[in-house]
């Protein structure tokens, strides 16, 4: 069912539901598919069995051409998954004037309403009220006037084809519907990753401007006491084991993820608001000049975790950009009102190692809030200072995600 890229499931399921093989294409039968056979062979059988009293007064060689052709056409009810069009044409073709072939006839056409569009059903319809001129005429009843004949036929052909008709809307319906909610499926799962590929940037961000920060401290200051390039070294090493293990969560969430699973979120603990000072005192031990002035508390596990991922990535941006250069971090806000941060540094920095960026952290940034239904902004003020304010609004009761 399903192929490279999702194309032969996307072939298959409706091949299934419908019966749209290709003419001649061997099919595979269920044990549905079996059962429904077995009904529809015994159905044939039935009317051409109902038909033979009818031939009494026919002439014998007609009477044993009528039973040979009723015979096979009934055998041939096997092959109409195979041979839907085909078989519909010769049986209905036959069925002009040979009784016993007027059930599997029905048959056949109910099936090329089921398994064939309208394009191609519709002229095996056409077909077959023809069929019924040269029949009323030729092999008419005794006990039926001629119009009344042909109105019963016509009645019965309707019927069995709009039956199928309805039978082919009702699978397209379910098809329709099992399609929508596999992309669904799909789309959730790739938005998921998206949101767990952008908490990674930040972390793995924030964690590999710390080892370029401390490295870059031992290659400028070779000379340094002995302590100092030991603090330099464990946070090298403590930092490459944090990055390390992010990395290992981030693959494999975003490794293909198996059908049954239900759940891609990470299983380790996500950061808050109330984990802002652990993270400015971790850069402050880092070397960075870093002030909190945090007037916000009680804020909901999703704002917060928004919010101290905005203040990490605009932090690793001042350590990469203005490195030396005090920074200032204020977080205010209210419930009911919103959450907002603003982040500030001066534009020159101290001599040293300039990491590289590419400007994707305040892409990022931006799409964060705006996802959170926020606004962001980021820019050099006339006060020649760097500043990253975010706005996230901060609902009076809620969700139980943002909970």
């Amino acid at each position: 069912m399903r192929g490279e890229g999702g194309h032969e499931y996307r072939w298959a399921l409706p091949s299934v539901l419908l019966g749209d093989a290709w003419e001649g294409r061997r099919v595979k039968r269920s044990t549905r598919d079996w059962i429904v056979d077995i009904v529809m062979f015994l159905l044939a059988s039935g009317l051409t069995l109902v038909g033979i009293p009818e031939l009494h007064d026919r002439p014998e060689p007609l009477q044993a051409i009528e039973q040979v052709t009723g015979a096979l056409s009934c055998a041939g009810v096997w092959l109409r998954r195979r041979w839907p069009v085909g078989f519909a044409v010769v049986t209905t073709l036959l069925s002009s004037y040979l009784e016993l072939v007027g059930g599997a006839s029905v048959v056949a056409l109910f099936t090329v309403a089921v398994h064939r569009p309208f394009k191609v059903s519709g002229p095996i319809m056409l077909l077959g009220a023809v069929s019924l001129v040269p029949y009323v005429l030729l092999r008419a009843q005794t006990d039926l006037s001629t119009p009344l004949e042909a109105l019963l036929g016509g009645t019965i052909l309707v019927a069995v084809f709009g039956w199928g008709i309805v039978v082919r809307a009702r699978r397209q319906l379910v098809w329709s519907l099992r399609e929508r909610a596999a992309n669904a499926a799909e789309d959730a799962k790739r938005h998921e990753r998206e949101r767990i590929a952008r908490e990674m940037h930040d972390v793995l961000a924030h964690r590999l401007s710390m080892l370029s920060l401390h490295a870059g401290a031992l290659e400028f200051r070779p000379d340094a006491p002995p302590p100092e390039i030991a603090r330099a070294a464990g946070a090298i090493r403590t930092n490459a084991h944090l990055a390390l293990q992010d990395l290992r969560e981030v693959i494999g969430v975003l490794r293909q993820a198996p059908p049954d699973a239900d759940d891609l979120v990470p299983d380790r603990p996500q950061p808050t608001l109330a984990d802002l000072p652990t993270l400015v005192e971790e850069c402050r031990q880092a070397g960075m000049d870093v002030r909190l002035d945090l007037r916000a508390a009680d804020a909901p596990e999703g704002l917060g975790r928004n919010l101290y991922r905005i203040v990490q990535e605009a932090l690793t941006n001042a350590r990469k950009h203005a490195h030396g250069a005090p920074v200032t971090v204020t977080v205010t806000g209210s419930r009911g009102k919103e959450l907002s941060v603003e982040v500030r540094n001066p534009l020159w920095a101290r001599p040293g190692t300039r990491l590289p960026g590419a400007g994707a952290g305040l892409i990022g940034l931006t799409e964060r809030a705006e996802l959170a239904g926020g606004r962001l902004r980021h820019g050099a003020t006339p006060e020649g200072e760097f500043v990253v304010g975010a706005w996230l609004p901060w609902p009076v009761e809620t969700t139980r995600e943002d909970a």
